[in-house]
């Protein structure tokens, strides 16, 4: 599969084998011991990996429920007749599939795959860049992109990458698009990320996003085994990200659009920032006690046992 692929993540492993993901992980590290792949956080890839983009087939097939989940929590926090940028990536295809169903919506991208999927979209303006086509990607790069997004405020980018870490944030193995993204940002009151589990505590070679600039962390809820995805869940609330999961129930009062995912913002310490200016959506105010927002969240059904096993890490 890694062969196939480039990457599979460890949750895809255990389903197509039909084991555990205890005994995968076990499997997956005798193999990297015989040079045969690497592992990576939540995954493996093949032997090198950390230089090499996988192209648009093979990370289509990687995580593809986690990255449903995640799209359709993202979808929830855009309200009509927003302006939004929407990055490159396979998460972010998700997301504008959802988007255009939000009317009076106007999304600016570099991506072929987001305009795409948003072309025959009632009410829904899409704005591209200019730019050199990427092929693996499908993704406009160049100074003709970032030229175009000059002098653009939005109230939100939602972006994707290669890996994510509390110590540089989103990366990146392209070059080019990490400067395209990074011109993204430099447009969006807000940055929402867009990354599920197997990208958490991965770091590649070109950073995108600082973590200092990163808003909101909208993720899936790693296997209970993933010591290390909830440590770096962890350390990126701890520096002001404010960490949206995938799959939770909705607490009573979060007014929960009909026919969306229900959103779920874990209690984890740490502060949250805007990013340049307050855009729609939920909000925490700057110097908001950690211990405060988690006693809120306790207070809804589901929750407490979730807190006091945060607390416990």
């Amino acid at each position: 599969m890694v062969r196939a692929n480039g990457a599979v993540s460890l949750r895809e492993l255990a389903r197509v084998v039909q084991t555990s993901e205890v005994t995968v992980r076990r499997d997956v590290r005798a193999l990297e011991a015989e040079g045969l792949l690497d592992r990576r956080h939540g995954g493996a890839v093949l032997p090198g990996g950390f230089t090499r983009e996988s192209g648009f087939p093979q990370k289509s097939h990687l995580a593809t429920a986690e990255k449903t989940a995640i799209a359709d929590l993202a979808a929830s926090l855009v309200e009509e007749g927003e302006a939004v940028v929407v990055g490159a990536g396979t998460t972010t295809q998700e997301l504008a599939r959802r988007l255009a169903r939000i009317p009076g919506l106007t999304v600016v991208t570099n991506s072929l795959l987001v305009a795409q999927a948003l072309a025959h979209a009632n009410r829904v303006e899409v704005v591209m860049t200019g730019g050199t086509l990427r092929g693996s990607n499908y993704a406009l790069v160049g100074s003709g992109a970032e030229q175009s997004l000059q002098g653009l405020r939005v109230s939100r980018a939602f972006l994707s990458g290669s890996g994510l870490t509390a110590e540089r944030g989103l990366s990146t193995s392209n070059m080019l698009s990490a400067s395209v993204d990074r011109a993204l940002v430099q447009a969006a009151a807000e940055v929402v990320v867009l990354a599920d589990h197997t990208k958490l505590g991965t770091d590649t070679m070109f950073q995108t996003v600082p973590t200092d600039v990163i808003t909101r962390l909208v993720t899936d809820d790693p296997p209970a085994q993933d010591d290390r995805a909830a440590t770096e869940l962890q350390a990126l609330a701890d520096q002001g990200v404010q960490i949206t999961v995938a799959g939770g129930a909705a607490g009573p009062g979060e007014g929960v659009p009909p026919g969306r995912q229900p959103r779920r913002d874990t209690p984890l310490p740490g502060q949250r920032r805007t990013h340049g200016g307050a855009g729609p959506g939920p909000q925490t105010r700057r110097g908001a006690s950690a211990s405060a927002s988690a006693g809120l969240l306790a207070d809804q059904p589901g929750e407490r046992a979730r807190v006091a096993d945060l607390r416990h890490r």
